[in-house]
């Protein structure tokens, strides 16, 4: 796990591709746009079908062209949103500001959680829609198997998305920056410094002790003295 406020201490560091495909957020947004393909490539390639005795085709979810158009709307989406994340986390170690970081995570928090929102509806919705499609409405049983793995796959997209958002909350919550008092080294000022002093300076100049001058200046004045004999 990243250190730091969302790991800042590491800004400006080499990309390093093996260490960046082995970090659990970047293996969940992989499998989470691998999903994203199966959905919506497997209600393109066979979500449309039509009886013998009809020419135009209808969506194999009870023949509902909205669960159809939902599923493929949101597999595409997610598809386009893994891969918008994916340079992002490329390129989120050479983000210097804590600030900027911060942003970059919570949007990433933000975005999982939502598509999460939209995969557990879309399961319920594609699931419905399966469980009361008519028989007869496809007799010969064509896209069953596709429309199964789009259910299923929607199912399984709920959790990595939701453990995706998961999983950068608690590189948040474990960095410095959700505490307020935390500080933006780049954005400090300066920590003020003591003022020098000099011990030199620091004399007492109170009750200085005053060395007597010594006695060879007192021979030297009476030098020139002589004494007379009267």
């Amino acid at each position: 796990m990243e250190g730091g406020a969302y790991g800042a201490g590491k800004a400006g560091g080499a990309f390093d591709p093996q260490t960046f495909l082995q970090q659990p957020h970047t293996v969940l947004r992989m499998v989470s746009w691998v999903f994203s393909i199966v959905v919506f490539g497997c209600i393109v390639n066979e979500g449309y079908l039509n009886r013998p005795d009809e020419v135009e085709e209808h969506c194999i979810f009870n023949r509902n062209h909205n669960a159809c158009n939902y599923g493929i709307t949101v597999g595409v989406l997610a598809f386009l949103s893994c891969l918008l994340f994916l340079a992002l986390d490329v390129y989120f170690p050479h983000i210097s500001s804590v600030k900027d970081r911060k942003k970059a995570v919570l949007l990433d928090i933000g975005v999982s959680a939502f598509w999460a929102f939209l995969w557990f509806v879309g399961f319920c919705f594609l699931a419905n829609q399966w469980q009361v499609s008519e028989r007869q409405n496809n007799p010969l049983n064509e896209g069953a198997d596709a429309a199964r793995a789009a259910i299923t796959f929607s199912f399984f997209s709920i959790f990595t998305w939701a453990f995706l958002a998961y999983q950068r909350y608690r590189i948040g919550a474990d960095s410095a920056l959700f505490s307020q008092d935390y500080t933006d080294p780049s954005q400090d000022s300066g920590t003020p410094y003591a003022p020098y002093t000099n011990e030199e300076d620091d004399t007492d100049t109170v009750g200085t002790y005053q060395q007597p001058p010594p006695a060879d200046a007192f021979e030297a004045e009476t030098q020139g003295y002589q004494t007379q004999n009267y």
